[in-house]
């Protein structure tokens, strides 16, 4: 699949483009839901991934782009779920989460990308 990181805000997946976080599985793009993650925005600054959220753990593993400096805090229960689900979770930037995307076979892993900071 092709996925890449256009510019703060931006990422386009298959030649469409997305100004929003967007969720990967099974070769489907859908919008992030973030909404059950805010209640946990004031210990953070910042609306965090929760495991309220609906987490594509599909996968073997699961590739979290954190944004184009990677400021999306990650919660703790998230880590523990993709321990107990026996799922690898990579976090990185999401230009770099892209580039990885990019280069893994369709079907190896799932994502949540995050398009702003």
């Amino acid at each position: 699949m092709e996925i890449r990181f256009v510019s703060f805000g931006t990422i386009e997946i298959e030649g469409r483009r997305y100004e929003h976080d967007v969720i990967l599985d099974g070769g489907a793009v859908r919008k992030r839901r973030k909404g059950p993650s805010k209640p946990h925005r004031g210990r953070f600054g910042h609306t965090p991934l929760s495991v309220e959220e609906p987490i594509p753990w599909t996968g073997k593993r699961l590739i979290v782009g954190t944004g184009a400096t990677g400021q999306l805090p990650i919660m703790p229960e998230v880590y523990e779920e993709a321990r107990r689900r026996h799922v690898r979770l990579v976090a990185l930037p999401t230009e770099e989460a892209c580039r990885l995307l990019s280069a893994t076979a369709a079907g190896e892993a799932t994502a949540i990308l995050h398009v702003t900071c």
